[in-house]
């Protein structure tokens, strides 16, 4: 009873935000590892581990999601996509064969090929995504976490809308940095760098430990701050093992281990692919647009071609006639170009620009309250308060809910 007092106070502590103008996260470094690997989450990393690094795009793995040490059959079917109709009736035909329940029967194809493409592509970046999260006091290794997200594919697109090598959703990335029609900085290797950075400092500080804050990239803090408070447990094995949501599902409760192998992976590669050479890495300069300017005009005045002044800059749409104010343009640091005619250049060492502050405060929902009420009594959007708080219709809203409600 002591405990769960004790329990009890410390969360509504926390809820209140006592401790929270008190925590950074550089404090919270120290000398202890970040990223634990915490006590039953063994199996699922050496299992995230093969996955990246044994098993090949051609092979569909059949295993027990329960006891992932535990694998049925490895079957070779080819790089095309097969049909659930196909892995079902599979799935099917082992359950039997070893006497278990369908459920206990999970398949995952190899991702052998793509990690050590991923792995090359990363040499061009990680110097610059070291480097942000060093200027932002976070681990550095948190850079890895592309590698689960999109193999570090500055090209990558989910089928939800995800893009970018950070896989940012349209709503979120509105958030952190500039998405709309003409720049897209979802797609830009640096730019959406710093949003990730931003976004993970944010989670930090709202759920209190990484294999949460992590967990949140793919679950939503939102999401997880109702998980911990209904289980009174920030302990992530805790709610894998307890914690039940129709959303809280296989890629939540995996996410944080897949973290784990890309990071023992993406810092041990010769180990698992020998020989493998990074791509050198990118080799560049930013220059903040100090008033907006035409496309072809920047990319002739930076000595480049439209298609060549394009490429260096993959955010910026190939239909936009103009650059916007503060875009920071991506220009070939061994060009001797001079400076542009109402750009100032800077490189990113230097000065690096503040990301704007985003301000979260919680509201205990009242009977009676629409989610419109809250988002004008904070002057919040409606959109932003649904997506911090993994809520998909408004009408889902509950009496006694915790919310999350990001301003700035």
């Amino acid at each position: 009873m002591q405990r769960a007092a004790r329990w009890l106070l410390a969360l509504l502590l926390a809820l209140a935000g006592i401790f929270s103008a008190q925590v950074t996260v550089q404090a919270n470094q120290g000398n202890h590892d970040p990223f634990p690997l915490l006590p039953g989450l063994e199996k699922p990393v050496e299992f995230w581990t093969k996955i990246f690094t044994h098993y090949s795009v051609t092979q569909l793995v059949f295993f027990d999601p329960s006891d992932m040490a535990k694998i049925y059959e490895v079957l070779e079917v080819g790089e095309d996509s097969r049909t659930n109709g196909y892995v079902n009736a599979e799935r099917a035909r082992i359950a039997a064969a070893h006497g278990v329940d369908i459920e206990r029967v999970k398949a995952q194809r190899g991702i052998r090929e793509k990690t050590e493409a991923g792995l090359k592509r990363s040499g061009r970046y990680m110097e610059y995504i070291k480097r942000v999260f060093r200027e932002q006091n976070l681990p550095e290794d948190l850079g890895y976490l592309p590698l689960v997200e999109s193999s570090f594919d500055i090209n990558a697109r989910s089928s939800a809308g995800a893009m970018g090598m950070w896989q940012f959703m349209r709503t979120t990335g509105k958030q952190y940095m500039r998405v709309d029609r003409n720049v897209d900085e979802r797609i830009d290797p640096i730019e959406s760098t710093r949003a990730a950075a931003s976004y993970l400092s944010q989670a930090y500080q709202t759920l209190g430990n990484w294999p949460l804050a992590i967990t949140s990239y793919n679950y939503g803090p939102g999401g997880l701050l109702r998980a911990v408070t209904q289980i009174e447990s920030d302990n992530l094995v805790d709610l894998i093992d307890r914690y039940s949501h129709p959303n809280w599902g296989y890629a939540p409760k995996n996410f944080y281990a897949e973290f784990l192998a890309a990071v023992e992976i993406g810092k041990n590669y010769q180990q698992y692919f020998p020989g493998l050479q990074l791509d050198q890495p990118a080799n560049f300069r930013e220059v903040e647009v100090r008033r907006a300017s035409s496309v072809t005009a920047l990319a002739s005045a930076s000595g480049l071609t439209r298609d060549e002044f394009l490429t260096w800059n993959p955010a910026i749409s190939r239909s936009a006639r103009a650059i916007p104010t503060g875009y920071r343009m991506k220009l070939p640091s061994d060009g001797g170009t001079q400076p542009v005619v109402q750009v100032a250049a800077r490189r990113t060492e230097e000065k690096p620009r503040r990301e704007p502050k985003i301000q979260v405060v919680r509201h205990r929902v009242k009977r009676g309250e629409t989610i419109a009420q809250i988002a004008r009594r904070y002057g919040a959007s409606v959109e932003r308060i649904l997506q911090a708080n993994s809520i998909h219709r408004a009408n889902l809203l509950q009496v006694g809910a915790l919310l999350l409600i990001p301003r700035k």
